[in-house]
This record gives C-alpha cells, sequence and structure tokens, in this order.
C-alpha cells in the first residue's frame, strides 16, 4: 500500500545536479552547461541537468563500442546475463517508490499509475528479459547428411535508443532490457524534460553488475546529441518512441550514415469503437474514459477516437461525460488524484488549441475543454469530449497526446472498419460486442498492431506491441523484441 507521508517526504527531497552516465559512472557535461527541469505539478525548476554536446554523446558511443568488442557483457554466458537482469529488477523494485516520485515530478503522471508502470513494469520487464534469455535456441538446418548447418543467434552490437517523457521508464526499460539481455552495449538519449528515472536505473545496473560502459545515458536536446547519436557510423541500430516528424529524420540520418536499422514507435489516432451489443455498456464507457483520460491522456494507445453506433451514442456520450467529470485532476503525488498534470505548458496550450479547434470545425463541446487549477502554477486540463467529429476534422485524423476525445458515430460494421482505418496511424484500437464472429473479423479488418476486445489496455509483456502504417515498425514486449537486437548468423560446415 502507497502511504502518502512517504511520497511526501520524497517530493521534498533535492535532487542534485544530474550527468550523463558514461562508462559506468557519473559526468559533467565537456562544457559544463545545463538544463533546467520544470516540473508539471507547479511550473517551477527542480532538477538540472547535464546539457550534452555532440563530444559528450561521442564519449558514450566510443564507451559503448569498447565494452562491446572488449565481449564483458556481450560474450558472457546468457545464464550470466539473466543472474545481473533478475537482480537490476530486484534493485528497482526495492526502490520502486523514490523512482517512481522523482518521476513523478519530472512529467507529472499520477502516482497511483507511475508506481505500477513505471517502477514496478521496468522491474518486471528486466526479469523478463533475463528470465528468456538463456532459453532462446539456435538452429541446425536440413541439411545434406555431409554438411551440418547452424543459425546462430549474434548481438548486433551498439544499440541507440531515444525514449519519450510520457512513460520514460517503462518504454525505456522495454528497450534497454531486451538489448541488454541479448548481450548488446546500449547508448540511451532520454527526453530532457523526463531523464531523472532513467538515469537512477543506469547507476542501479552497474550495482547490479553491469559493467562499465555497456548502458550509457547522454542527457540533452534532441537536436544535438540525438542527432549525433543517429548520425553515427558507430551504432548498429536505433529504437525509437516518439513523433513522425522525428522518426522521419531518424530514417534520414540513417541513410546519411552507415545504414543503421531504425525501429520507430510513432503514434496513433486509435479507434476505440462501442457497437450496440456491447455486453455491458456501463463497463465499456467506465473503461473508455480511463482509456483516453488517465495520464491525462498521453498515453501511445489512448482510445482517442470514439466511434459508437447511432442508435446507442447520445446514452454512451452521456456516460462517458459523467465518468470525465467525476475523475479527480489535480496534484499527481496526491493519492487522492485519478488524473495528474499535462506534461508542459506547451503540450497543454496545444491540446486546448485542438478542442477550440474542432469547435470550429463544428464539433461539439460535451465536457471539459478549459485548463483547470492555474493557480498552482500546474499544467492542468479538464478531460474533454467532442461530440459530432467528421472524418475530415483535424481532431479526427491527428494525434493529441492529451485529455480530448473525438466522438464519430457509426451505422453498421462494415462503415465501423471504414472509420478505423480513415487514418495514417495503425497502432492500437477497442472493440466492444457480444458477438464473437464480428469481434474476429474487427480485428481482422482493422489496421492496428493491437486489437483490444471488451476492454481497452492492459496487455502484458507476454504479447508485443508495434505499429503498422505511420504508426512504425518493429515491436518492443514480448520474446519478438529480442528479434530487433539479435542477428542470424548461419555456419556451414563441411564435414
Amino acid at each position: 500500500m502507497l502511504n502518502q507521508s512517504d511520497i511526501d517526504a520524497l517530493r521534498q527531497l533535492e535532487v542534485p545536479v544530474q550527468g550523463h552516465f558514461i562508462d559506468g559512472e557519473a559526468q559533467a557535461s565537456l562544457t559544463g552547461g545545463r538544463l533546467e527541469v520544470i516540473s508539471p505539478i507547479d511550473g517551477k525548476p527542480f532538477a538540472r541537468l547535464a546539457e550534452g554536446t555532440p563530444a559528450d554523446m561521442e564519449r558514450a558511443i566510443a564507451s559503448a563500442r569498447a565494452s562491446f568488442e572488449a565481449g564483458h557483457w556481450s560474450r558472457m554466458a546468457p545464464a550470466a546475463r539473466k543472474k545481473v537482469l533478475m537482480k537490476l529488477g530486484d534493485l528497482i523494485e526495492e526502490r520502486a517508490l523514490e523512482i517512481a516520485v522523482l518521476g513523478v515530478r519530472d512529467n507529472g503522471t499520477e502516482i497511483n499509475m507511475a508506481i505500477k508502470a513505471e517502477a514496478l513494469s521496468a522491474a518486471a520487464t528486466f526479469r523478463y528479459y533475463g528470465e528468456t534469455i538463456d532459453k532462446i535456441y539456435g538452429q541446425v538446418a536440413p541439411t545434406a547428411e555431409n554438411v551440418l548447418g547452424l543459425v546462430h543467434h549474434a548481438p548486433v552490437g551498439v544499440v541507440g535508443a531515444i525514449v519519450p517523457w510520457n512513460f520514460p521508464l517503462m518504454i525505456g526499460s522495454w528497450k534497454i532490457a531486451p538489448a541488454l539481455a541479448a548481450g548488446n552495449s546500449i547508448v540511451l538519449k532520454p527526453a530532457e524534460s523526463a531523464s531523472l528515472s532513467l538515469l537512477k536505473v543506469a547507476e542501479l545496473a552497474v550495482e547490479a553488475g553491469v559493467p562499465p560502459g555497456v548502458f550509457n545515458v547522454v542527457t540533452g536536446k534532441g537536436s544535438v546529441v540525438g542527432e549525433t547519436l543517429a548520425l553515427s557510423m558507430d551504432v548498429d541500430i536505433m529504437v525509437f518512441t516518439g513523433s513522425g516528424t522525428t522518426g522521419r529524420r531518424l530514417l534520414e540520418y540513417s541513410a546519411r550514415s552507415n545504414l543503421k536499422r531504425c525501429y520507430l514507435e510513432l503514434g496513433g489516432k486509435s479507434p476505440n469503437i462501442v457497437f450496440n451489443d456491447a455486453p455491458d455498456l456501463a463497463e465499456a464507457a467506465k473503461v473508455s474514459a480511463a482509456g483516453i483520460f488517465r495520464n491525462s491522456g498521453q498515453v501511445c494507445v489512448a482510445g482517442s477516437r470514439l466511434l459508437v453506433q447511432e442508435d446507442i451514442a447520445e446514452d454512451f456520450i452521456t456516460e462517458m461525460a459523467r465518468h470525465a467529470e467525476a475523475f479527480r485532476v489535480g496534484d499527481p503525488l496526491d493519492l487522492a488524484s485519478q488524473i495528474g498534470a499535462v506534461h508542459s505548458l506547451v503540450e497543454l496550450e496545444a491540446n486546448l488549441e485542438f478542442a477550440a479547434r474542432a469547435e470550429t470545425e463544428g464539433a461539439e463541446l460535451r465536457s471539459g475543454g478549459k485548463r483547470i487549477l492555474q493557480e498552482t502554477g500546474g499544467f492542468y486540463m479538464q478531460p474533454t469530449i467532442m461530440a459530432g467529429v467528421k472524418p475530415q476534422d483535424n481532431l479526427f485524423q491527428n494525434e493529441v497526446f492529451g485529455p480530448v476525445l473525438a466522438v464519430t458515430t457509426f451505422k453498421d460494421e462494415e462503415e465501423a472498419i471504414r472509420l478505423a482505418n480513415a487514418t495514417t496511424y495503425g497502432l492500437s484500437a477497442g472493440v466492444w460486442t457480444a458477438n464473437l464472429s464480428r469481434a474476429h473479423r474487427m480485428v481482422a479488418g482493422i489496421r492496428a498492431g493491437i486489437v483490444h476486445v471488451n476492454t481497452y489496455g492492459g496487455s502484458d509483456l507476454t504479447v508485443p506491441l508495434g505499429g503498422v502504417k505511420q504508426s512504425g515498425n518493429g515491436h518492443d514486449k514480448s520474446l519478438h523484441a529480442l528479434e530487433k537486437y539479435s542477428d542470424l548468423k548461419s555456419a556451414w560446415i563441411q564435414l
């Protein structure tokens, strides 16, 4: 059980100036530059990070390359790597509340979600990939009797990772854990506004036994250190979660450098489809509200487009609005808050503009739409529902990444599939129906990496997460994630 007094004590702790984490230790920027971190809780600065330069990033890449070539980790027995990753998971769990509070001060996620989705999720992820890595076998090819064909799994080398601010530790762990498990070295560039929890985990990794240089973190601006990472001739693959604009830039940098593989998760505009035969419409409304408004809508897979069948639309929207208005929005470190802060003032203003533009395009504001708690200095917004959104509207087509729901009605199954697929995104979707055949048809017909049926969200590490269309490529989570971080190497042996 979380205790409010423990949380309040941790929130008062002064955060020391943070350096990069390179070659197993904290290191200041070569220029001494620092970045100020603003907490979305109250709009005040509370931490300072090393402001990375290209030279700082090059130091980290060189450290990762040297560690990989030395083989202290890359050639370590999988069972030995397993022990280290399992210990790292234990250390994260032991420090879970401290790490979660630090992350909430950084990005504004409500603490009840952060403790599970960030710290405890990361601990589970390191354990999962530690546990799997000594159970991945090569293959013997079906060759002629005088030939032995073997297929080995080899680590790729140096992995460059760029992760976002919304769930930095969860998403970061989805990339770090399988990359390390497979024997690679890694250089991580977290969001400059949400780096603290990942820097802490890098320290714990060394304590767990990860050799120096295997796991490096460089903080700073994406346009500086992120670009250096992506253009490096010594980085073998890039993994990224974030915007489509940055994803395209990474592909360009790959072409300009060493043709490194890029695996990109680029967000979504996910449809949540409610049929009139849903088994429990009240439950569907409750879960759907959480599926868009938790973490202030700042979730890649958020069900941000509600597609609801015409004959139940009015009642369903009313029930959704009831749930939206009942959510307690407030200080994310208060256990009573159900929704925390929007990450930054820039994001808050963009969210409000999406809602305002939707009204000018003919949508009807059914709930929310305003900034609240401005007297705290923090960045808070009411859960917002816009009804009557048309397929051509900005709110239907573009990712908001905030607590703004677009509602569109449909007549039948055929129209529901057409509307679901009528954006450039394809990350997630939801379907509510009691008809098993319809559920299977919808799963087959919707172009998305994951389709939830009679729920929304909640998938665990056993299934992959990845997008289609302009939501990206490659997959995090599950055993399939290991495929990105391993090369297949064939041995053809004449007997």
